[in-house]
């Protein structure tokens, strides 16, 4: 018989590989299993769970509805059919029957292409918005690999606020400050919500391999458009 001595190092990086699966691997299992919101999906984005490392959309929110994918303080979209008004246009109805509020990115009139932004961002980029303490939503990943990653923030926030994530039901960050990109230089009140900025590696979470779910909290303030979360392999 041959015996196989573990150094003591790599006989506790072993231990540790066993207990972190056997601890973390059920609770995912459990909560991906118990949750009844599915990937979104529609006839332009196909992809379903949406791919690590990579742009998470925060459009592109789980289906599920009220309680399930989201909460939203109000029934109403105020951006998808009533800001941007229902006239046929996938851009202009985007989600509209879903309170979860949703504009776009128009770079006509200096809306979002103004010479405030501090960074430029796409047009007829989709985004969250008309955010209140409180709300949140879920957003299902595919994480290539496990590990840590961290993620910049396409963003605007009128008045700075706090947000937050969890992964699989479970707390993943302390809340996170949004730096107001407020500009009192800016001669039209209402384009303090498009002054778009990037947040580079402003959170860090922790994923195991294959399918998450991401929830998005709104813990303060709120008055922010959260674009996507584009995350990227870390130490």
């Amino acid at each position: 018989m041959t015996r196989v001595t573990l150094r003591p190092r790599l006989w506790c990086s072993t231990l540790l590989a066993v207990l972190t699966t056997a601890a973390v691997c059920p609770a995912q299992t459990t909560y991906l299993k118990s949750y009844k919101g599915t990937a979104y999906e529609d006839s332009r984005y196909q992809g379903g769970a949406q791919k690590i490392p990579g742009k998470v959309q925060c459009s592109n929110y789980d289906r599920g509805g009220e309680g399930v994918a989201y909460h939203d303080s109000d029934s109403k979209n105020s951006g998808s059919g009533a800001l941007n008004p229902a006239d046929g246009t996938y851009l202009n109805q985007f989600r509209m029957d879903e309170s979860v509020d949703i504009s776009y990115t128009k770079f006509h009139d200096q809306i979002d292409d103004s010479p405030y932004d501090l960074v430029q961002p796409p047009e007829n980029q989709l985004y969250v918005g008309w955010t209140e303490p409180g709300e949140w939503f879920n957003i299902t990943v595919q994480a290539a690999h496990a590990g840590s990653y961290g993620a910049d923030l396409l963003y605007t926030s009128n008045r700075g606020g706090t947000i937050s994530l969890d992964v699989n039901g479970k707390s993943a960050t302390p809340p996170v400050t949004i730096a107001s990109t407020f500009n009192a230089s800016d001669p039209i009140p209402w384009r303090q919500w498009h002054h778009w900025n990037i947040m580079s590696n402003m959170m860090r979470i922790r994923l195991p391999a294959g399918k998450s779910v991401l929830t998005v909290h709104i813990l303060t303030k709120g008055n922010m458009n959260l674009a996507y979360f584009d995350f990227k392999p870390s130490r």
